[in-house]
C-alpha cells in the first residue's frame, strides 16, 4: 500500500453447482490463500457461493437461505485477516432476487452491490429468476436484523490512504451501453472489481480483453475482472476462468481461459491513477454517492510487476518497427511543414558523428524527400576544434557522402582562439568558458550559413539534454526548429538502431559505429591517443537512469522516493542504491536549475506523452526550489 501501490488478486475457487458447503470451504481456502500473501483487495466469481448456472433453482428457498447462512460464515471468517473479499450471492429484497456482491472485511459485511443489467439474449435468461438493482427503492438490506448498505451507488474507500477507493460492476453491466463503472469512477472509485461469469466460445476473450482494457483506459482506472471457472460448465455452456487485471489500458496480469490460476495477482498503483485525474481536465467529478469507509493496516506492498529499464523503448519486439516508423514519421512531417511554411531553400545541420545529430539528418533526409528536395539542399556542417577526434570526423563525412548532402568543414579553431584573445580567456584552462566558445560559435556559424543559403538551422538536441540542461545557453540549445525536442536519448539510440539494421551494408556500418561511440560534446582536447577524452555520461550520469527518472517524474508527477524505489526495482543490481540516489539528486538539481533553458525553446514536434516544451505540456517556473524534492531523498 506504501507508494500508492494496492495488491488486488482475481480468485478463482473450485465451484461444484448448487453445492454451498463445497463451495464456501474452496473460498475459504481461496482466502487464506490471499491473506498469506498479503493481498488488499480479493475478487471471487459472479454467484460463486451457490454456482452462477444454477437455473432455477435459484427460486428454491434451501438454496437461497443456504446462501444467507454462507455470506455470516464467510464473513465471519475474514475477521483478523488482511484480504477485502468481494465475492457473489444471491439475496431476496421485498421478495425479489437480486444478484449481488458483498464486501467483506475483518468479519464485517461492508456492504451489498446489486447486478444492474440483466443479459436476456441467448445463451443468458437472468430475468427469468433476477431483478435489476435499477428496479430496486431500498439503500439498505437487512441481513441478520442488522441493516447494510445496498444499492449501485456505493464507493468503498480507505479510512487513512487517499485514493484507494473502489467500486463494483458485475459481469454484463460492463458489456452494456451505459456501465455503472463510469459514474463510480467520476464518484471517486479508482479500482473497478467486477465478479462476473461469462461463458467461453471463439474470439470472446480477446474481445473481453480489448473491452476491460478500454474500459479502464477511458475511466482512468484500475480493472479487476474475475470469471467462472470450468466447474460452472454444465449443459450447452463451458466456462473458462479467464481473469484480467487491467490499469489504464494496459495489462497487468492474466489468468488465460482454462488455464484456471487459483490467484491472478498484481499491484494497481492509485498514486499513478490519481495523477492521472489530476491532468485531465475531461473527467469530470460526481456527487450523490455514498462512502463506505474501511480500515486495512498500511504495509510496504511487495511488488509483482514489472517495470522497463527504458520506458521511452517499447519493451515489445513486435511493436518497434511500427513504433520506430511512427516517430520518424512525426518528426518529419514537422519538419515538412516548417520548411514548406517558411519557404526554405536549404535545412542546415552541424554534424558532428554523434547519436543526435545523426537522428536530425536522418530526419531531414525524409522530410527533404516528402517536399520532393533534392537531398544536396540539405547543407551539413562540420566544425572542428580542440577535441574533435577522427573518429567522429570520418563517420560524418561518410554519413553524409552516403546521403548524398551537401556537406562542408569550417575549422573554428582559430575563430575560437581570437575570441579568447577578445575576451582574455587562458586557453589552457578547461573551464565552462572554454567548452561554452566553441559551442556559441558553432551556433554563430550554422545560423550564418542558414542565412547565406536562404534556409533553417536544424536542431539536434534531445529531451535528455534538455531535462538535464546539458547545453550550451544560445549555444547548441538553440535553433529554428528543434527535431529531437522530445525524444529523449533512450530513443535516439533506438531509432538510429532501426535506421542501421534497415540500411544497406555501407550506411549500416557507418550508423553502428557511431552507436558504439561514446556520447560527448567533444569540447575538451583528446586524449594522446586521439580517443574522446570527454564522455556525458562520466559527468552527468548514465542517461538510461535520467531517462527512467525523466519520464516517472514528469508522465505521473511521481515522488522521488518512489522513483528511487521504482529504479532499483527496473534496474536490479545494475546500479547500487547509493549510484541511484547519487544521480537522482544529480537529476533534481539540474532539472529545477536550468528551466530557463527551457523556458525559450525553439518549436519542435511532440513525439511522445512526455515533452518540455514552455508552449506545451511542462509550464514551469525557472526560479522554481528543488529543497522539497531533495529533501525526501
Amino acid at each position: 500500500m506504501k507508494d500508492g501501490f494496492i495488491k488486488v488478486a482475481a480468485g478463482l475457487p473450485k465451484c461444484t453447482v448448487a453445492d454451498i458447503t463445497a463451495n464456501v470451504s474452496e473460498i475459504k481456502h481461496i482466502i487464506d490463500n490471499a491473506n498469506g500473501r498479503n493481498i488488499n483487495i480479493l475478487a471471487l466469481p459472479e454467484l460463486c457461493i451457490t454456482g452462477y448456472t444454477c437455473g432455477d433453482l435459484f427460486f428454491s428457498d434451501t438454496l437461497l437461505t443456504g446462501a444467507e447462512r454462507a455470506l455470516f460464515d464467510l464473513a465471519e471468517y475474514t475477521k483478523g485477516k488482511y484480504p477485502i473479499v468481494i465475492l457473489g450471492l444471491p439475496l431476496i429484497l421485498k421478495s425479489k432476487l437480486y444478484n449481488c456482491a458483498a464486501v467483506l472485511s475483518d468479519g464485517k459485511i461492508l456492504g451489498i452491490v446489486p447486478k444492474t443489467h440483466m443479459p436476456n439474449y441467448s445463451e443468458f435468461y437472468e430475468q427469468r429468476q433476477f431483478t435489476s438493482a435499477s428496479l430496486a427503492d431500498d439503500n439498505q438490506i437487512y441481513i441478520g436484523g442488522k441493516p447494510i448498505p445496498f444499492g449501485t451507488d456505493i464507493v468503498f474507500s480507505h479510512s487513512e490512504l487517499s485514493g484507494y477507493t473502489f467500486g463494483i460492476e458485475i459481469c454484463e453491466d460492463v458489456w452494456a451501453a451505459s456501465q455503472p463503472s463510469e459514474k463510480l469512477c467520476r464518484a471517486g472509485a479508482e479500482i473497478i472489481i467486477n465478479p462476473s461469469a461469462s461463458n467461453e466460445v471463439i474470439g470472446k476473450s480477446e474481445y473481453r480483453k480489448t473491452l476491460i482494457s478500454a474500459t479502464s483506459a477511458r475511466l482512468l482506472c484500475g480493472y479487476v475482472y474475475v470469471s467462472s471457472g470450468t466447474g460452472e460448465s454444465t449443459q450447452d455452456l463451458v466456462y473458462s476462468g479467464h481473469s484480467l487485471v487491467y490499469e489504464n489500458g494496459t495489462l497487468l496480469a492474466e489468468s488465460a481461459p482454462f488455464e484456471e490460476k487459483e490467484l491472478t495477482v498484481s499491484e494497481i498503483d492509485i498514486k499513478k491513477l490519481c495523477g492521472e485525474r489530476h491532468k485531465n481536465t475531461s473527467f469530470e467529478p460526481l456527487g450523490g454517492y455514498r462512502t463506505v469507509v474501511f480500515s486495512q493496516e498500511i504495509i510496504n506492498t511487495q511488488l509483482t510487476r514489472k517495470y522497463e529499464k527504458t520506458p521511452f523503448v517499447p519493451s515489445d519486439k513486435s511493436d518497434l518497427l511500427k513504433r520506430a516508423e511512427a516517430i520518424l514519421r512525426i518528426q518529419s512531417y514537422g519538419l515538412k511543414k516548417r520548411l514548406e511554411h517558411t519557404r526554405s531553400n536549404t535545412a542546415v545541420i552541424g554534424i558532428s558523428g554523434g547519436l543526435d545529430s545523426t537522428l536530425a539528418l536522418l530526419v531531414t533526409v525524409r522530410a527533404m524527400r516528402l517536399l520532393n528536395k533534392p537531398l544536396n539542399c540539405i547543407h551539413a556542417v562540420t566544425m572542428p576544434c580542440f577535441g574533435t577526434t577522427k573518429r567522429t570526423r570520418s563517420n560524418s563525412e561518410k554519413l553524409c557522402r552516403l546521403f548524398g548532402v551537401s556537406f562542408c568543414e569550417i575549422n573554428i579553431t582559430d575563430a575560437v582562439n581570437q575570441h579568447f584573445k577578445d575576451i582574455s580567456q587562458d586557453p589552457e584552462s578547461f573551464d565552462v568558458t572554454y567548452e561554452n566558445s566553441q559551442a556559441r560559435e558553432r551556433t554563430q556559424v550554422l545560423m550564418d550559413v542558414a542565412n547565406k543559403t536562404g534556409g533553417m538551422v536544424i536542431g539536434t538536441g534531445d529531451l535528455s539534454e534538455l531535462a538535464l540542461g546539458w547545453a550550451t545557453y544560445n549555444g547548441d540549445h538553440m535553433s529554428m526548429y528543434a527535431v529531437n525536442s522530445s525524444v529523449p536519448k533512450t530513443l535516439v539510440r533506438y531509432l538510429v538502431r532501426h535506421e542501421a539494421e534497415h540500411s544497406g551494408d555501407d550506411l549500416k556500418e557507418v550508423l553502428f559505429d557511431i552507436l558504439d561511440t561514446p556520447v560527448s560534446p567533444e569540447l575538451l582536447p583528446a586524449t594522446s591517443n586521439g580517443e574522446i577524452a570527454q564522455k556525458t555520461e562520466d559527468l552527468v550520469g548514465p542517461y538510461e537512469l535520467h531517462d527512467f527518472f525523466l519520464y516517472h517524474m514528469l508522465r505521473f508527477g511521481e515522488s522521488p522516493e518512489k522513483i528511487y524505489r521504482l529504479a532499483l526495482e527496473a534496474f536490479g543490481s545494475d546500479y547500487s542504491p547509493e549510484t541511484v540516489t547519487h544521480w537522482l539528486k544529480v537529476f533534481i538539481r539540474r532539472f529545477f536549475s536550468q528551466q530557463f533553458k527551457r523556458s525559450c525553446l525553439p518549436d519542435g514536434p511532440k513525439v511522445g506523452s512526455v515533452t518540455l516544451s514552455p508552449r506545451g505540456d511542462w509550464r514551469m517556473p525557472s526560479d522554481a526550489s528543488s529543497n522539497e524534492w531533495l529533501s525526501m531523498l
